[in-house]
């Protein structure tokens, strides 16, 4: 009897270390492929898991590290904490003052979760200004990995209100609309796109509609685009307006319900450790690398990062998504990966951002405080098509002027 008593609880310890072994997260230099993809699979997006199984990309895990946080943005959060409210009717942000609104931790009993971290995101500090060029953006085929066409932009973000690093702070001058930031994009080739434009506003009031417009230099006008536009394919890509920052939509124009806290692996990186590309703004700056399938995926190492999943419905039935699942890194409140479902509910296109850390970057952006995005991927796993953007990221550059983000500023330079 003792003997069969032993028996049992060592099978027992056997069956519980092999479970424990299970969800152990992976240690640092693993490279999670299709042999050993399932072992971790606790620690990936779902279509990640099916991408990785069927060999289209592998992943090496890196060691985690803290993103330094803008010190003026910390300071306000703590100053205003428990300040901010939300209205349960509308979803409307109330009493908002500076720094991030809602720094508690989200409860799954709370049914303002969702909406709280939304708005998180909408104001998570990304920088007073960025400006990111060159800005290279690929068309490729998975199956042949035939790049299909290549832009190159100027890009550029504007704070407008809740500044903290660049005079003045807090806010602009001469903003009579409330404008909350700007956005702006001007495509330098190919010929046929050269000189067209983007400007979007998007505006404090969430209850306002975002105000965008495009210059298009065949026609060589400006035209107010329609807010059903910004769910357009973009100049033939595979990412939308509303797509821009992780999501550039008003917050009341989703449904949002927090899904619940896990760490998963997220594309965090230092620049200085990565494979860079040969040939780059002529030699001014080296691109990171695309790898995988098509070179869909950026080739940089993963890390374990606490994050919360996000689910976002349109109230829209015409919407072109039922509905995006986003991870949102916790501790810079970025989006950092979604996967986008189609009218029938069927995953399909997946965004993948890969984030610098800014103390190992470019100069310029040591002490900003702000994940640096690099590489960026948008993924249609139904057309076996993907989107890439490589960017060269400057935040809080000078070079950003209030004047360029005006109607005025694109015909001018239109011409």
């Amino acid at each position: 009897m003792i003997r069969l008593i032993f028996v049992l609880l060592s099978l027992f310890a056997l069956s519980s270390h092999a479970a424990t072994q299970q969800t152990l997260p992976p240690k640092a230099e693993t490279i999670i492929n299709a042999e050993n993809v399932s072992q971790y699979s606790a620690f990936l997006d779902a279509p990640m898991v099916k991408l990785i199984k069927n060999n289209s990309v592998s992943i090496l895990v890196g060691e985690h590290f803290d993103i330094p946080q803008n010190k003026v943005f910390l300071e306000q959060t703590e100053k205003y904490k428990g300040t901010a409210n939300i209205n349960a009717s509308t979803g409307q942000l109330l009493n908002y003052k500076e720094g991030l609104p809602f720094s508690e931790e989200p409860s799954i009993d709370d049914p303002l979760a969702g909406l709280k971290i939304a708005w998180n995101m909408r104001y998570a500090y990304g920088g007073d200004t960025s400006i990111v060029d060159p800005f290279i953006w690929d068309y490729k085929d998975m199956k042949s990995g035939k790049i299909e066409r290549t832009l190159r932009f100027v890009g550029k973000t504007l704070r407008y209100k809740h500044r903290t690093t660049l005079s003045p702070t807090p806010n602009l001058p001469r903003n009579p609309a409330a404008i909350f930031n700007g956005i702006y994009l001007l495509a330098k080739e190919p010929f046929d796109i050269k000189n067209t434009q983007l400007l979007v506003h998007r505006l404090e009031d969430d209850s306002a509609r975002e105000r965008s417009w495009l210059y298009l230099s065949v026609q060589r006008r400006v035209r107010r685009l329609p807010a059903g536009q910004t769910t357009d394919a973009f100049l033939g890509s595979d990412i939308m307006i509303e797509d821009f920052l992780g999501y550039n939509g008003r917050i009341k124009d989703m449904t949002w319900r927090y899904l619940g806290t896990k760490d998963v692996l997220t594309p965090f990186f230092r620049y200085d450790q990565i494979q860079h590309d040969e040939a780059a703004d002529n030699g001014k700056y080296r691109f990171g690398e695309f790898h995988g399938q098509g070179s869909c995926f950026p080739n940089v190492p993963w890390q374990l990062r606490k994050t919360y999943l996000l689910e976002a419905v349109p109230t829209l039935a015409e919407h072109p998504i039922s509905k995006r699942i986003f991870y949102i890194d916790a501790q810079t409140h970025i989006p950092v990966a979604a996967r986008n479902y189609d009218r029938n509910n069927k995953i399909w296109r997946v965004s993948v951002a890969a984030f610098a850390h800014p103390e190992y970057h470019l100069e310029e952006n040591k002490g900003s405080g702000v994940a640096i995005p690099a590489l960026i991927s948008m993924i249609d796993v139904q057309a076996n098509h993907c989107t890439t953007l490589k960017m060269k990221t400057i935040i809080n550059s000078k070079r950003v002027r209030q004047k360029d983000f005006t109607v005025q500023a694109l015909r001018s330079k239109g011409k």
